[in-house]
C-alpha cells in the first residue's frame, strides 16, 4: 500500500521495476488526487506522472479513460520504458496518514554564491 496526500494506492502493474516509492512521492502533486489511476513512466532519468479515470467516471474524457492507457503508452512514452500503474483504493486511515511521510517535498540544492 502506498500513501500519498491522504489517499491509498495499490500497484496493479509494475513493468521493468518502474515503481520507485521515493521518486513517486517526490514527484506527486495534489492535482493527481482527483484521478482513479496514476501512471508513472520513466524517460531520460525523469519520472512523469499522469492521471486516468475509471471508464465510467463522468469526469473522464476519451484520453483520460484508463482503457486508453495503451494508446498513451505508445504515443507519449519512450519505447520499452519502465512504467507502473497505481489504482486509488480510498482514503488513508488517519493513523496511517499521520504516521507516514505522505508526500516528500524535493528541495533543490541551492549553490552558494560564487565569488568573482
Amino acid at each position: 500500500m502506498i500513501i500519498a496526500e491522504g489517499y491509498t494506492y495499490e500497484i496493479i502493474e509494475n513493468v521493468r521495476e518502474g515503481f520507485k516509492e521515493d521518486a513517486f512521492l517526490a514527484r506527486y502533486s495534489d492535482i493527481l488526487n482527483k484521478y482513479d489511476y496514476i501512471v508513472g513512466d520513466w524517460g531520460y532519468g525523469q519520472l512523469r506522472l499522469k492521471g486516468f479515470f475509471e471508464d465510467k467516471n463522468q469526469k473522464a474524457t476519451f484520453d483520460t479513460r484508463i482503457s486508453t492507457f495503451e494508446d498513451y503508452l505508445y504515443e507519449y512514452c519512450n519505447f520499452g520504458c519502465a512504467y507502473f500503474i497505481l489504482r486509488k483504493t480510498g482514503k488513508a486511515p488517519r493513523h496511517l496518514e499521520s504516521s507516514s511521510n505522505s508526500v516528500a517535498v524535493a528541495v533543490p540544492d541551492i549553490p552558494e554564491e560564487v565569488e568573482n
